[in-house]
């Protein structure tokens, strides 16, 4: 009998939006590999029937949605829960933003193990009306899921105020080793190979962009900062980016194709990240697995990932100081990029990943019955 698991709460299948969808189509990859039927729900635009096509050995169930934002991520997962519930498959599902529709599996018994994200909850940038939304959500994934996935340790003790600590598991965020790329991308920036800084990161106040180009820009360094992410005219933060950064800081907007991404940290000699919130953040996660070493906000998000790969900073002084650090001792640089990969390979492999969801979802697999011996009456109770 073929393990079957259905896969919800993200666009679905290629990968094209974010982490979330980059974890359910390198988990499906290895769940089909392993012998699994993976099922995997994906919003398109529009409207009409669900349509069902396969994509690299995973089933897709493609539901148009007419609706944009919030609304249209509402109406797709109610959706996709209502159908996947027409069958008794495991269900893995990642995030909790319509964590209330969850009973549904609940009420079935079906199992659902849920990846619960970073806080995503206490993020500013949302306004109170969705955080308000996304923790009483998080309070009914909570109740509703049959495990509650952590990406980070630190998440798993906040979910433990939240759910009793037998529902609740760490499994990390994964990536690629980068072990090679071409230069092109890079010097289609005018860049060199190893003459530069990226960033990588959504340019808001939570993820220090602004601390970061300050630090970067108190003197010339003969090295470039490469900040990719969408700058907006109207925007007085990124406009405070924006005048704060030195002749050395490159703006060319947000890159999205993952082949220029690799070059862009395979060539890099450094890479700034800001990040405050949340859990695993999948931008570390790459950096590492590129051998990049690594100017870190201070905090125990970032210090269990990155760890002996990274020099941490708490305002723009500290993040100056890990530049120079970098940039005038090449011994430290070489000994974190070895650092990096060496963490890199210890935890956040797809394959590590990917066999950690496989063993949570092979709690719920029922046995099959056993086959009857030849001869033996079965037994027949009243």
């Amino acid at each position: 009998m073929q393990l079957t698991v259905r896969i919800l709460g993200t666009h679905g299948v290629p990968a094209a939006y974010g982490g979330f969808e980059t974890a359910a189509e390198n988990i499906g990859h290895y769940l089909v590999r392993r012998g699994w039927r993976v099922v995997v729900y994906c919003q398109l635009p529009g409207s009409g029937p669900i349509t069902f096509d396969t994509w690299r050995g995973m089933e897709r169930v493609n539901i148009p949605i007419d609706l944009p934002g919030w609304r249209g991520t509402s109406k797709f997962d109610l959706l996709s829960i209502k159908h996947a519930c027409e069958f008794d498959d495991i269900c893995l599902t990642f995030g909790y933003n319509t964590g209330i529709y969850n009973y549904r599996q609940w009420l079935k018994k079906i199992p659902n193990i849920i990846n619960m994200d970073g806080i995503e909850w206490s993020r500013k940038r949302w306004g109170l009306a969705k955080q308000s939304i996304l923790y009483v959500n998080e309070r009914f994934a909570a109740k509703f899921g049959d495990v509650l996935i952590a990406d980070h340790p630190v998440i798993e003790t906040y979910l433990r105020t939240r759910a009793p600590a037998r529902k609740i598991t760490t499994i990390t965020y994964g990536a690629d080793p980068i072990e090679d790329a071409p230069t092109e991308p890079v010097t289609a920036l005018g860049l060199e190979p190893g003459g530069y800084f990226n960033l990588i990161a959504r340019p808001i106040p939570e993820n220090n962009i602004l601390a970061i180009v300050q630090g970067f820009s108190t003197r010339r360094r003969g090295r470039k900062l490469l900040l990719l992410g969408k700058l907006q005219d109207d925007d007085p933060y990124h406009r405070a980016v924006r005048d704060a950064a030195s002749d050395e800081v490159i703006f060319p907007g947000a890159i999205y194709e993952p082949e220029r991404v690799q070059a862009i940290r395979f060539h890099s000699c450094g890479y700034l990240h800001g990040h405050t919130v949340g859990g695993t953040n999948p931008s570390l996660v790459e950096a590492l697995a590129a051998g990049n070493p690594v100017v870190a906000h201070d905090n125990e998000y970032n210090r269990w990932v990155a760890r002996d790969a990274a020099v941490y900073f708490t305002d723009a002084d500290g993040v100056a100081r890990g530049i120079d650090l970098i940039v005038d001792d090449p011994a430290r640089a070489a000994a974190m990029a070895a650092a990096a990969r060496a963490r890199f390979f210890e935890e956040f492999t797809w394959d590590h990943i990917a066999g950690q969801y496989e063993d949570v979802l092979r709690r719920f697999v029922k046995s099959p019955p056993e086959p009857a011996v030849a001869g033996q009456v079965p037994e027949v109770t009243s």
